[in-house]
């Protein structure tokens, strides 16, 4: 059955893979870009794709506007757009650290709550966050974005009791290493925000920012975008999806080490895997 599907952040990566996955199924998709250049490349791509700055509240209820006024309805959302701020806790400043909640969190929120009197108007709808295995696992030097994503998924935990019984289901992604541009825009700002150079922590940012820069798979079981869309078009198909959708080993066995290990074992796990920032 054709669905419409709004999703965020799709200039590169997961969410551009999936609108086009997505679109070829046959699905009625709406991309969203934060940059013009990007909207009119998938445009020409032949997607509908809208401008969208996830941190921007008029271009939330613009868009908003606009799927009313076109009598839209939206029956998935699937909330992709999101960037990671490496570095070690007491180095990330706060605003960076406000910077990677207004996207990671706040923003994707925002849009999220938009959504839900439409899809309440018409009685159903499935929200999905593209969360990650650092929603629940911490790792070393990913702080702020292992912040946003735990905040993700205590908002998506609560939202999916809340709904209960509105024909609404929302759904966790928790992807493991994933191929996509996430590592570059991950240096960029690891470059505009963390004074390397006078931090404690510098001899492991030599490792961190040589995983950074590293082409191809940092990590080993990295799998492609196409292993989320599965995870996206399975939801779609199901008529009650799961709260939770693992992709990639290393999220089942981090979410089986948590229930089985006590916090010093999983510690230790945690930060050998992380292995000073190389991985």
């Amino acid at each position: 059955m054709t669905q419409t599907i709004l999703i965020t952040g799709c200039s590169t990566g997961i969410g551009y893979y999936c609108a086009h996955a997505l679109h070829k199924s046959g699905h009625q998709v709406i991309a969203t870009c934060r940059d013009s250049a990007d909207v009119k490349r998938l445009r020409a791509e032949g997607l509908r794709c809208e401008p969208l700055d996830i941190k921007n509240s008029e271009q939330i209820q613009n868009l908003i506007a606009q799927l009313e006024s076109e009598e839209t309805s939206i029956d998935v959302l699937f909330n992709n757009a999101g960037y990671g701020q490496p570095g070690a806790v007491e180095d990330v400043p706060k605003s960076a650290l406000i910077e990677q909640f207004l996207t990671n969190v706040f923003g994707t929120q925002e849009l999220t709550n938009a959504i839900i009197p439409m899809m309440r108007q018409q009685g159903h709808g499935k929200i999905i966050y593209n969360s990650s295995v650092l929603g629940f696992a911490a790792m070393p030097y990913r702080g702020a974005y292992n912040a946003s994503k735990y905040a993700l998924e205590g908002l998506a935990d609560t939202l999916r009791l809340e709904l209960r019984g509105t024909g609404i289901y929302v759904s966790l992604i928790e992807p493991g290493p994933i191929l996509s541009e996430f590592r570059n825009n991950a240096e960029k700002h690891f470059n505009q925000n963390i004074d390397a150079e006078h931090s404690a922590h510098k001899s492991n940012y030599d490792a961190l920012k040589s995983r950074l820069t590293k082409v191809g798979a940092s990590a080993p079981f990295t799998l492609g975008p196409d292993a989320v869309c599965a995870r996206v078009e399975k939801i779609i198909r199901t008529a009650k999806p799961k709260a939770r959708y693992p992709v990639t080993f290393p999220t089942y066995l981090f979410a089986w080490l948590k229930r089985v290990l006590p916090t010093s074992a999983l510690d230790y796990v945690l930060y050998k895997a992380g292995d000073g920032g190389k991985r």
